[in-house]
Protein backbone atom coordinates (compact mmCIF):
# COMPACT_ATOMS: atom_id res chain seq x y z
CA UNK A 1 0.00 0.00 0.00
CA UNK A 2 1.50 3.34 -1.02
CA UNK A 3 -0.72 5.63 1.10
CA UNK A 4 -2.06 4.59 4.53
CA UNK A 5 -3.81 7.46 6.31
CA UNK A 6 -5.66 6.80 9.56
CA UNK A 7 -8.02 9.16 11.40
CA UNK A 8 -6.32 12.30 10.10
CA UNK A 9 -7.30 15.52 11.83
CA UNK A 10 -6.11 19.05 11.06
CA UNK A 11 -6.88 22.16 13.07
CA UNK A 12 -5.81 25.63 11.93
CA UNK A 13 -5.67 28.53 14.34
CA UNK A 14 -7.24 31.61 12.73
CA UNK A 15 -6.87 34.47 15.17
CA UNK A 16 -8.68 33.43 18.34
CA UNK A 17 -10.63 30.72 16.52
CA UNK A 18 -9.73 27.08 15.85
CA UNK A 19 -10.88 25.82 12.45
CA UNK A 20 -11.04 22.05 12.01
CA UNK A 21 -10.25 21.29 8.36
CA UNK A 22 -10.11 17.48 8.72
CA UNK A 23 -12.24 15.53 11.20
CA UNK A 24 -10.89 11.97 11.06
CA UNK A 25 -10.03 10.96 7.50
CA UNK A 26 -8.99 7.38 6.75
CA UNK A 27 -7.73 6.58 3.26
CA UNK A 28 -5.67 3.91 1.49
CA UNK A 29 -4.25 4.29 -2.02
CA UNK A 30 -2.49 1.50 -3.91
CA UNK A 31 0.51 2.03 -6.16
CA UNK A 32 -0.71 2.80 -9.69
CA UNK A 33 -4.14 4.22 -8.81
CA UNK A 34 -5.56 7.43 -10.27
CA UNK A 35 -7.65 9.06 -7.53
CA UNK A 36 -9.55 12.33 -7.74
CA UNK A 37 -10.69 14.24 -4.64
CA UNK A 38 -13.74 16.49 -5.04
CA UNK A 39 -15.87 18.63 -2.77
CA UNK A 40 -17.02 22.19 -2.19
CA UNK A 41 -14.63 24.93 -1.09
CA UNK A 42 -13.81 24.39 2.57
CA UNK A 43 -14.51 20.65 2.45
CA UNK A 44 -10.89 19.80 3.36
CA UNK A 45 -9.74 18.37 0.04
CA UNK A 46 -6.69 20.62 -0.42
CA UNK A 47 -5.70 20.19 3.23
CA UNK A 48 -5.79 16.43 2.78
CA UNK A 49 -3.69 16.69 -0.39
CA UNK A 50 -1.09 18.84 1.37
CA UNK A 51 -0.83 16.32 4.21
CA UNK A 52 -0.44 13.46 1.71
CA UNK A 53 2.28 15.54 0.04
CA UNK A 54 4.06 16.14 3.36
CA UNK A 55 3.61 19.90 3.00
CA UNK A 56 1.41 19.96 6.12
CA UNK A 57 1.54 17.82 9.25
CA UNK A 58 -1.73 16.46 10.69
CA UNK A 59 -2.86 17.58 14.13
CA UNK A 60 -3.99 14.04 14.87
CA UNK A 61 -3.99 10.57 13.33
CA UNK A 62 -1.21 8.82 11.42
CA UNK A 63 0.13 8.75 7.89
CA UNK A 64 2.41 6.18 6.26
CA UNK A 65 3.84 6.78 2.79
CA UNK A 66 5.44 3.73 1.17
CA UNK A 67 5.49 2.09 4.60
CA UNK A 68 7.26 4.99 6.35
CA UNK A 69 5.48 6.74 9.27
CA UNK A 70 5.71 10.36 8.16
CA UNK A 71 5.14 11.78 11.66
CA UNK A 72 8.39 10.13 12.81
CA UNK A 73 10.49 12.31 10.46
CA UNK A 74 12.14 15.55 11.59
CA UNK A 75 12.07 18.60 9.31
CA UNK A 76 15.28 17.71 7.48
CA UNK A 77 14.25 14.09 6.95
CA UNK A 78 10.79 15.16 5.84
CA UNK A 79 12.20 17.57 3.27
CA UNK A 80 14.47 14.88 1.83
CA UNK A 81 11.70 12.29 1.80
CA UNK A 82 9.36 14.71 0.05
CA UNK A 83 12.00 15.54 -2.56
CA UNK A 84 12.64 11.87 -3.34
CA UNK A 85 9.13 10.42 -3.17
CA UNK A 86 6.62 13.11 -4.19
CA UNK A 87 5.97 15.29 -7.23
CA UNK A 88 3.57 18.21 -6.72
CA UNK A 89 1.75 20.18 -9.46
CA UNK A 90 0.08 23.44 -8.41
CA UNK A 91 -2.67 25.46 -10.08
CA UNK A 92 -0.38 28.49 -10.34
CA UNK A 93 2.52 26.57 -11.99
CA UNK A 94 5.09 28.12 -9.56
CA UNK A 95 7.83 28.42 -12.16
CA UNK A 96 10.80 30.74 -11.58
CA UNK A 97 10.49 33.49 -14.22
CA UNK A 98 14.21 34.29 -14.43
CA UNK A 99 15.14 30.71 -15.29
CA UNK A 100 14.69 28.80 -18.53
CA UNK A 101 12.24 25.95 -18.94
CA UNK A 102 15.11 23.45 -18.66
CA UNK A 103 16.52 25.12 -15.55
CA UNK A 104 13.10 25.06 -13.86
CA UNK A 105 12.82 21.31 -14.40
CA UNK A 106 16.38 20.76 -13.16
CA UNK A 107 15.80 22.46 -9.80
CA UNK A 108 14.65 19.45 -7.71
CA UNK A 109 17.56 17.42 -9.06
CA UNK A 110 20.01 20.19 -8.16
CA UNK A 111 18.65 20.05 -4.60
CA UNK A 112 19.05 16.28 -4.72
CA UNK A 113 22.70 16.55 -5.76
CA UNK A 114 22.47 14.90 -9.20
CA UNK A 115 25.49 15.50 -11.45
CA UNK A 116 25.11 18.17 -14.14
CA UNK A 117 25.27 16.15 -17.36
CA UNK A 118 23.07 13.33 -16.06
CA UNK A 119 20.62 15.89 -14.70
CA UNK A 120 20.40 17.81 -17.95
CA UNK A 121 19.90 14.72 -20.09
CA UNK A 122 17.14 13.46 -17.78
CA UNK A 123 15.30 16.78 -17.86
CA UNK A 124 15.55 17.13 -21.64
CA UNK A 125 14.01 13.66 -21.96
CA UNK A 126 11.16 14.64 -19.63
CA UNK A 127 10.46 17.85 -21.52
CA UNK A 128 10.39 15.94 -24.78
CA UNK A 129 7.96 13.50 -23.14
CA UNK A 130 5.51 16.33 -22.35
CA UNK A 131 5.88 17.83 -25.82
CA UNK A 132 8.22 20.72 -25.01
CA UNK A 133 11.49 19.58 -26.52
CA UNK A 134 11.55 22.74 -28.65
CA UNK A 135 11.07 25.09 -25.65
CA UNK A 136 14.08 24.16 -23.51
CA UNK A 137 15.60 27.63 -23.37
CA UNK A 138 12.40 29.69 -23.33
CA UNK A 139 11.48 31.59 -20.16
CA UNK A 140 8.13 30.90 -18.44
CA UNK A 141 6.81 34.29 -19.58
CA UNK A 142 7.14 33.15 -23.20
CA UNK A 143 4.87 30.12 -22.70
CA UNK A 144 1.13 29.60 -22.90
CA UNK A 145 -0.71 28.45 -19.77
CA UNK A 146 -0.85 24.87 -21.01
CA UNK A 147 2.87 24.86 -21.81
CA UNK A 148 3.70 26.28 -18.38
CA UNK A 149 1.67 23.55 -16.70
CA UNK A 150 3.48 20.92 -18.77
CA UNK A 151 6.78 22.33 -17.50
CA UNK A 152 5.45 22.04 -13.95
CA UNK A 153 4.49 18.41 -14.60
CA UNK A 154 7.94 17.64 -16.03
CA UNK A 155 9.52 19.23 -12.95
CA UNK A 156 7.29 17.13 -10.67
CA UNK A 157 8.39 13.99 -12.53
CA UNK A 158 12.10 14.85 -12.46
CA UNK A 159 12.93 12.94 -9.28
CA UNK A 160 11.00 9.85 -10.42
CA UNK A 161 8.41 10.20 -7.61
CA UNK A 162 6.33 7.36 -6.25
CA UNK A 163 3.39 9.74 -5.93
CA UNK A 164 2.23 12.56 -8.21
CA UNK A 165 -0.10 15.07 -6.53
CA UNK A 166 -1.97 17.87 -8.29
CA UNK A 167 -4.04 20.70 -6.79
CA UNK A 168 -6.53 22.08 -9.35
CA UNK A 169 -3.94 21.68 -12.15
CA UNK A 170 -6.36 22.89 -14.85
CA UNK A 171 -7.96 25.68 -12.81
CA UNK A 172 -6.20 28.49 -14.69
CA UNK A 173 -6.56 26.92 -18.14
CA UNK A 174 -9.22 27.01 -20.83
CA UNK A 175 -11.27 23.86 -21.44
CA UNK A 176 -9.31 22.54 -24.43
CA UNK A 177 -5.93 23.11 -22.79
CA UNK A 178 -7.20 21.55 -19.56
CA UNK A 179 -8.27 18.44 -21.45
CA UNK A 180 -4.77 18.17 -22.91
CA UNK A 181 -3.25 18.35 -19.43
CA UNK A 182 -5.63 15.67 -18.16
CA UNK A 183 -4.77 13.43 -21.11
CA UNK A 184 -1.14 13.78 -20.04
CA UNK A 185 -1.98 12.76 -16.46
CA UNK A 186 -3.97 9.83 -17.83
CA UNK A 187 -1.01 8.75 -19.96
CA UNK A 188 1.38 9.01 -16.98
CA UNK A 189 -0.98 6.88 -14.90
CA UNK A 190 -1.25 4.25 -17.64
CA UNK A 191 2.57 4.07 -17.58
CA UNK A 192 2.58 3.38 -13.84
CA UNK A 193 2.40 6.73 -12.01
CA UNK A 194 0.21 6.98 -8.93
CA UNK A 195 -1.85 10.16 -9.27
CA UNK A 196 -3.96 11.93 -6.63
CA UNK A 197 -5.66 15.05 -7.96
CA UNK A 198 -7.96 17.69 -6.41
CA UNK A 199 -10.56 19.37 -8.62
CA UNK A 200 -13.92 21.17 -8.55
CA UNK A 201 -14.73 19.97 -12.08
CA UNK A 202 -16.84 16.85 -12.69
CA UNK A 203 -15.45 16.69 -16.25
CA UNK A 204 -11.86 16.63 -14.95
CA UNK A 205 -12.85 14.10 -12.28
CA UNK A 206 -14.08 11.70 -14.98
CA UNK A 207 -10.47 10.91 -15.98
CA UNK A 208 -9.78 9.12 -12.68
CA UNK A 209 -10.52 5.50 -11.90
CA UNK A 210 -11.53 6.26 -8.33
CA UNK A 211 -13.39 9.18 -6.76
CA UNK A 212 -13.23 10.56 -3.23
CA UNK A 213 -15.91 13.08 -2.26
CA UNK A 214 -15.34 15.27 0.81
CA UNK A 215 -17.69 17.37 2.90
CA UNK A 216 -16.99 19.27 6.15
CA UNK A 217 -13.60 17.63 6.66
CA UNK A 218 -14.80 14.06 6.11
CA UNK A 219 -14.85 11.55 3.26
CA UNK A 220 -18.53 11.03 2.50
CA UNK A 221 -18.13 8.89 -0.62
CA UNK A 222 -15.36 6.63 -1.97
CA UNK A 223 -16.19 4.93 -5.25
CA UNK A 224 -14.78 3.36 -8.41
CA UNK A 225 -15.63 4.98 -11.72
Amino acid sequence: MLIEARDLEKVFQVGAHAVQALRGVTLDVDQGEFVVITGASGSGKSTLLYILGCLEQPTGGSYRLDGKPVESLDDRELSGYRNRKIGFVFQSFDLLPQHSVLENVELPLIYGGMAGQTRRERCITLLERVGLGDKLFHRPGELSGGEAQRVAIARALAVGPLLLLADEPTGNLDTKTGQGIMELFDDLNRKGATVVLVTHSSEIASYAGRGIEMRDGLIVRDFLR
